[in-house]
């Protein structure tokens, strides 16, 4: 659009509106973190956004009716932080969306071709608010964080739950998976899952290897006494139509959580599997290929964008970061992500958040200190990697998060705790400053 037609103050007042003039609950609200190229102002880039996700384009159009104009979307506050960078709020009409078409169709609205803009050196979606006409249209998770603790019986009990993932990712037989499956659980995890580059691959299909991992698993708590529940997430990750085939196979050979990376199968196959009344057992959702959008901080989606999608598709558990770990993480935006998916929306169950990526037990009580006791800690090369093995690998994390609960600092519980103090040798221990 021209330098000339932005200075008509008609377009202006058409894609502008005060606040007070926007009703929360008939707008959905997109934060917009923002660098225009010269000589545009922030907030003229704020309505060249609003006017090129609603009902504008590049040049004046003959074909825009007056009775479309209810459609245009409103930049409702500019916050200017140095020179023209900032953050713009724009309000699109809930009447723009097509609640049925459900997340792609939003995204496509508030997250379309914004990114590509030329006008534009920068652009990121920081956060979405959304009213509770449009949230209420979603059924999500159906199990939730209350609903996977009382499956795994840890309701009254309130620690972390501990989880691993099979390594190496890819390449073990469903037999050699199965042993390891034993020997974790033996050690004291309550959740094992497939890494996300497991599907059904020749060398490790769906049906051979879900039935010896649940026999393993069933085998070693008869062996421990333990009445506990633990999960298996299988991957059933695919293109839609084998993504359900993969999620029959892995039901039907006793699969109870399935697991599907949402970037990759994308969010409305992940709804397929919330909604489908067949589908009785938990949602693990991996986030593969996030930081392709949400890593660089100035341009992209915010972490925090994907987690309230999810939670609107249905996922029960989510890999939200870590606040010790290997992976890129801003603490702040971690914790802020756990308090949501956490927290009330709408009537939607909370999801249950999972910290996973280098974690080891020397990192275990940074962890629960930030991030609370409400999430699953997830550790593969740091339960495997042990120098005894598996088991006690497994061992040596239900022991850091055992001495974190208690407030004990892990050096002192490893004086009476072999596995623990193998693995601080191996690891070491580390503490964050806020």
């Amino acid at each position: 659009m021209s330098w000339e037609w932005w200075k008509q103050n008609f377009w202006r007042e058409l894609y502008t509106a005060p606040p007070e003039g926007v009703d929360l609950e008939s707008f959905v609200v997109a934060c917009y973190y923002v660098e225009p190229r010269e000589p545009l102002t922030l907030y003229e880039a704020g309505l060249h956004i609003a006017a090129e996700e609603s009902i504008g384009t590049w040049t004046t159009i003959t074909t825009l009716k007056e009775y479309v104009y209810r459609l245009a979307a409103k930049v409702v506050k500019v916050e200017k932080r140095d020179c023209e960078r900032g953050y713009v709020w724009v309000a699109y009409p809930l009447e723009l969306f097509d609640i049925e078409a459900g997340i792609p169709n939003l995204l496509s609205i508030v997250a379309g071709n914004l990114f590509g803009l030329g006008f534009l050196r920068n652009v990121r979606l920081m956060d979405l608010e959304l009213p509770r006409e449009y949230v209420k249209a979603f059924k999500g998770p159906r199990f939730g964080l209350e609903g996977v603790r009382k499956l795994q019986g840890t309701l009254e009990e309130r620690r972390p739950h501990l989880g691993t993932i099979f390594k190496p990712k890819v390449g073990l037989t469903p037999a050699d998976v199965a042993v390891v499956a034993y020997e974790a659980v033996l050690g004291g995890v309550d959740f094992l899952k497939d890494d996300e580059t497991l599907s059904s691959q020749s060398f490790n299909s769906v049906e051979e290897r879900v039935p010896r991992v649940m026999e393993a698993i069933d085998r070693a708590r008869e062996e421990m006494e333990r009445g506990s529940e633990v999960l298996y997430a299988v991957s059933v990750t695919a293109h839609t139509p084998r993504l359900l085939e993969y999620a029959d196979k892995a039901l039907e050979h006793g699969a109870n959580c399935l697991m599907v990376d949402v970037l990759t199968a994308g969010f409305s196959a992940l709804q397929q599997l919330a909604e489908d009344a067949s589908i009785k057992v938990p949602l693990h959702v991996h986030r593969a290929m996030h930081a392709a959008m949400t890593r660089n901080p100035l341009h992209g989606i915010h972490m925090k964008v994907i987690a309230k999608l999810v939670r609107l598709a249905g996922g029960d558990q989510l890999h939200a970061g870590t606040a010790a770990g290997k992976m890129e993480r801003a603490l702040q935006d971690v914790k802020e992500i756990y308090a949501f998916l956490r927290g009330e929306w709408h009537g939607l169950k909370p999801v249950m958040p999972v910290a996973s990526g280098g974690v080891h037990p020397g990192l275990v009580p940074e962890n629960i200190k930030h991030l609370g006791v409400d999430l699953v800690i997830n550790a593969g090369g740091g339960i495997h990697g042990h120098p005894h093995g598996t088991r006690a690998g497994a061992k040596a994390m239900r022991q850091a998060i055992e001495a974190a609960m208690k407030g004990i600092p892990l050096e002192e519980y490893a004086k009476n705790h072999e596995e623990l103090a193998e693995a601080l040798k191996q690891w070491g221990s580390k503490r964050l400053s806020e």
